[in-house]
Order: C-alpha cells, then sequence, then structure tokens
C-alpha cells in the first residue's frame, strides 16, 4: 500500500527523459535456479526460501487457472477454441485471470502477504480474543468478521480491476504525427495552461497529462498515483477511489481489533493482576494482535491522511514526489470541493482496453472501447 523509493524509467524520448517509471517498485524476485552463496547465514537462506515459496504459490494458481480455462473453452466454447484474445497477446506483465474479465500484477508477494495478514488477524481475534466476553461473544465475532469480509472485497477490487491502462499504438501510427527521433513533441492546454505531453517509447503513444509508464506492470497508466507493492497493483484513474475505500476500511479493522485486545490487555494487567509477565505467558496471541494492529493503524493513518491533502489539492503521489507543481500553478486545482468531486464521485470512465476483444493470431493492436490513446 505504501509507496516506496522510485525508479528511473528508460523508454522516454525528450529534454526530460530520465523519469521514474512507478513511485513504487518491491524487490526483483529471486531465481530458484541460481546456487546458493556459501557465505549467506541461516536467516538469509530462509528469507530467500520464503519468497521463493510465495512466487511458487502464485505460479501454482496461474498454472491451475490456464488448465481449468482450457477445460473450459474446449468443452463448453462451441468448438471455438482458436479464437485469441486481447488479453493473451498483451504485450504488458499483468495476469488475467476470468477470461481477461480480472488484471491483476506481476507480482503477487505483496498481495498474498496482506491477505493472509488480514485474514490471520481476524482468525485470532474470533479464536482468543472474542471468547473472552462471554456474554458479547456472537455479536463482536459478527462485527469482525462482517468487517474482514468488507476488507478483503475491497482488496480484491481494488487489485484486480483495470487501473486505467492506455492502449498500446502501432508504430506506422507514429510515424504519421510528422516527426521522429528525439524531436518527438507535443503541447495541449488544460485549464488555460499549455502541458507538454511525453512520448512513450514502449507504447508508442503521447502520454495524455498525469499518464506515467510503470515499469513494473510495463504499461502506461492514465492519472497515474503509485505502484502499490502491498497490492501489487497500479493505482490510477479507475481504482483510485477503490484504494482509499480499502484504506478506510483496513484502518477500521484494525483499530477495532486493537481495542478489544487493548481492554483484554487491561484487564488482565490491571484488574487480575497478573502482570506483564503474566499476560506474555497466559496470552501472547493478545500481545501479538494488539503489536500488529497499532502497527497498522499507524501506518495506514499516515497514509491516509497523505491522500486526504492530496485530494485537496489535486495531485497524485507521483506528481507531489515529483514536485511537478512546485514553480507553477497546478493547472488541474479547482478548489477543495471540486477536487474531492472529482477524486470520489466523478463518474469512472470505461476501460479503454477490451482485454476480452478478439484478435488474429499475432495481432499487437488490440481493439479498444476508445481511440488509441494520441491526444
Amino acid at each position: 500500500m505504501a509507496p516506496i523509493k522510485p525508479r528511473t524509467e528508460e523508454n522516454e524520448i525528450g529534454p526530460e527523459a530520465m523519469e521514474p517509471g512507478a513511485v513504487s517498485i518491491p524487490p526483483e524476485v529471486e531465481s530458484t535456479s541460481r546456487p546458493v552463496n556459501e557465505g549467506k547465514n541461516e536467516v538469509e537462506i530462509d528469507v530467500a526460501g520464503k519468497r521463493n515459496f510465495m512466487v511458487s504459490l502464485w505460479e501454482s494458481l496461474v498454472g491451475v487457472k490456464n488448465f481449468v480455462e482450457e477445460k473450459w473453452l474446449k468443452h463448453f466454447s462451441g468448438g471455438r477454441i482458436d479464437r485469441t484474445r486481447a488479453y493473451q497477446v498483451w504485450p504488458g506483465n499483468n495476469v488475467f485471470f476470468f477470461r481477461g474479465r480480472l488484471i491483476c500484477g506481476p507480482d503477487p508477494r505483496g498481495l498474498l502477504l496482506t491477505a493472509i495478514s488480514i485474514g490471520l488477524s481476524s482468525w485470532i481475534f474470533a479464536v482468543y480474543i472474542a471468547t473472552d466476553y462471554p456474554n458479547r461473544s456472537s455479536l463482536i465475532t459478527t462485527v469482525s468478521v462482517i468487517s474482514t469480509l468488507i476488507v478483503i472485497v475491497n482488496l480484491i477490487v481494488v487489485s484486480t480491476i483495470d487501473p486505467g491502462i492506455i492502449p498500446r499504438n502501432d508504430e506506422s501510427l507514429v510515424r504519421e504525427i510528422g516527426t521522429s527521433g528525439r524531436n518527438r513533441k507535443k503541447r495541449v492546454t488544460v485549464n488555460g495552461k499549455e502541458v507538454k505531453l511525453k512520448h512513450c517509447r514502449t507504447c508508442k503513444i503521447f502520454r495524455p497529462p498525469r499518464s506515467c509508464h510503470c515499469a513494473i506492470c510495463d504499461n502506461c497508466v492514465e492519472k497515474f498515483d503509485h505502484h502499490c507493492p502491498w497490492i501489487g497493483q497500479c493505482i490510477g484513474l479507475r481504482n483510485y477511489r477503490f484504494y482509499l475505500t480499502f484504506l478506510v476500511t483496513a484502518l477500521v479493522f484494525f483499530t477495532y481489533n486493537f481495542a478489544f485486545c487493548f481492554w483484554r490487555i487491561h484487564q488482565k494487567v490491571f484488574v487480575a493482576n497478573t502482570g506483564f509477565l503474566g499476560l506474555l505467558k497466559n496470552c501472547p496471541e493478545t500481545l501479538a494482535l494488539a503489536s500488529f494492529s497499532i502497527v497498522a493503524i499507524g501506518f495506514l493513518s499516515c497514509l491516509a491522511v497523505c491522500h486526504v491533502y492530496l485530494i485537496s489539492i489535486n495531485q497524485t503521489f507521483y506528481e507531489n514526489f515529483r514536485q511537478r507543481y512546485a514553480s507553477s500553478r497546478n493547472p488541474h486545482d479547482e478548489g477543495i470541493l471540486t477536487n474531492i468531486k472529482e477524486a470520489l464521485f466523478a463518474r469512472l470512465p470505461p476501460s479503454r482496453v477490451d482485454f476480452r476483444a478478439e484478435v488474429t493470431p499475432g495481432e499487437l493492436n488490440v481493439r479498444c472501447h476508445s481511440s488509441v490513446g494520441l491526444i
């Protein structure tokens, strides 16, 4: 969920070529075929093993998905198993499920870790914490389960929806612009201010304002905010409000857990006089859940406050990090109320790429709902 140190993108053309491709970049996946260095200690080997396990689990899920899809097409497609869908030839790094209906990022470790953390916290709360309140155990557990389901649903939505991927362009169409080489430039006017559009050599388009090419997913994303390693997906125009909903619901979930954990600790230490050592011995799960919850609350609160500020000034995290409007007026800022309405209540545009469209074999230009992305 939190953006980390950006990495330089190498597919820009022009004087401002060196621009980060993604604000948040998780660590690279280690290859299991590489021999282990003899100098590594047991902790490093254990961490590498866990990472490889997560990657193997994701590869197994993708393999099962491909097998089920193949059998489904064979038995229920009416013999039309030779047709090719756009998601099958899409040049980006995304992973697709349900025949292109769901789109995920290429690195599953953060998403799986987030889902496991939420599920494990809910299980510990229901088994060890809620049962300590016999009179209202059912009500407390029910509220916890409902909040868990809400958080998980929001996590699935934000991690599987199209964040605003911009269609790629055929190289021949780029040549029709009439410019070539390092002189490819284009300018548009946004609210009375001239904005320069940057050319992406990978997608072969002039990116719309506020867009960026994510080096992890290998896509240009409209109104790019950041790539979230804890969700494994880009945060952009079409899933930003779902990302905010996930932050808020997760914050409520962990606050609820911590409140009951704190009350139980208070009862054990100050009322029953068990002391800290007695609590550590008899209720280690309560201390563990309380500690994890308070860290999550602090982390999510900082993110929520940061994004509330960014919404009020109508900036993305990427723009704020790059200080795009440090020396000039932000042409997108139209007042706090209008900015909030645009970010949270404006109608979401449809996906610009139809990943389920049929394409001819070898075709790289997929059919799109709208134009090819040139402005």
